[in-house]
């Protein structure tokens, strides 16, 4: 097996593992426990399946790491192309999952405050409820708000580099560019319109999801069967 094609296999085998892994930590550890605005209900469910939200924390940990080590095995196989704009997909992504890691910490937090230590029985319930769903308000605008930034922008250096590379389909990596900009679209209208959640929803996340799936997906599948060949 050539070099080229090597490292493509590895970048498709750790992008698919995270793909699998960020889904299961969603599955398990947010999804189905945390009700947004409904902090008592939220504190029942994180309280009742504490062991559950714990391990969705963990997947979250382990898919930030798998997805800073897909970019290095692509900044690997595309430096080649263009060092430069390699190194800015890499780093693009390293200030995606460090935000991501860092919002983490607040579902930590909001499991803390409804641990019922010692310490803080100073606050009511009520209190505690409270505040436990403010830190997840907060891993939210972190999460979905910040690191999809991150994560939005590291699309188009990356698609472009697809683009050129000569060895990977070329239109895999217009779709990566347009996905970038629909991205970065969605995720500036989570700050600057917050109330238009229905619009966002309707309109830009249904371009976003089938492009993100055609592209992310696709080139996730393309590097892990096919490989690429090597340059000359």
């Amino acid at each position: 097996m050539n070099k080229n094609k090597k490292t493509a296999r590895i970048a498709g085998f750790l992008y698919l593992i995270y793909l699998v892994v960020s889904i299961f930590a969603d599955v398990l550890g947010r999804s189905k426990l945390i009700v947004l605005g409904d902090a008592a209900t939220t504190a029942g469910n994180i309280m009742a399946s504490a062991w559950q939200f714990r391990i969705g924390f963990v997947l979250d940990l382990v898919a930030a790491v798998l997805f800073l080590l897909t970019a290095w095995a692509l900044y690997v196989l595309l430096k080649p192309v263009n060092k430069n704009l390699a190194l800015l997909f890499l780093l693009l992504n390293l200030g995606g999952v460090a935000v991501s890691c860092f919002s983490d910490l607040f579902l930590i937090a909001s499991q803390l405050l409804l641990s019922g230590a010692d310490y803080l029985k100073v606050f009511q319930t009520g209190q505690l409820q409270a505040l436990a769903m403010l830190s997840l308000y907060i891993y939210k605008y972190g999460f979905l708000g910040i690191a999809q930034l991150f994560f939005g922008a590291w699309l188009f250096p990356l698609g472009y580099l697809v683009f050129k590379s000569g060895f990977l389909p070329k239109i895999l990596g217009v779709i990566l560019m347009v996905h970038c900009v629909v991205w970065l679209m969605s995720a500036l209208q989570f700050f600057l319109f917050p109330g238009f959640i229905g619009i966002r929803f309707v309109g830009i996340t249904y371009i976003s999801y089938p492009l993100g799936f055609i592209s992310e997906f696709g080139l996730t599948l393309w590097l892990l069967i096919m490989g690429a060949k090597d340059q000359k």
